[in-house]
């Protein structure tokens, strides 16, 4: 239908006007729109980074994956994770090389 109201159009314009049709029309895909209402719930749902409706054996692996992760990585009990390091660089004690 398109096509035949443009046949006296030079060439470049019908190239750029058959491109746009898509982004013309204003139809959604619903499997897109799906997609979109999930992301969106999903995202309401998890406050905060945690995890949306875990069931309890889920959460239980985590916490117990989080433990194994402190612990290779010099966590620990009362050990703050989020916090930059604190180095401490001591000097070695420096002989002279000269004997008494």
């Amino acid at each position: 239908m398109l096509r035949s109201r443009l046949v006296g159009v030079p060439k470049a314009v019908k190239r750029s006007i058959s491109t746009n049709v898509p982004a013309l029309q204003k139809a959604t895909d619903p499997i897109q729109q799906l997609f979109l209402d999930k992301l969106r719930e999903y995202t309401s749902k998890s406050v905060g980074g945690k995890l949306v409706d875990p069931s309890p054996e889920i959460a239980k692996e985590r916490d117990s994956e989080l433990e194994k992760l402190q612990e290779v990585y010099g966590g620990g009990t009362g050990v703050d994770m989020t916090q930059f390091p604190q180095f401490k660089f001591e000097d070695p004690p420096v002989d002279s090389g000269v004997k008494n």
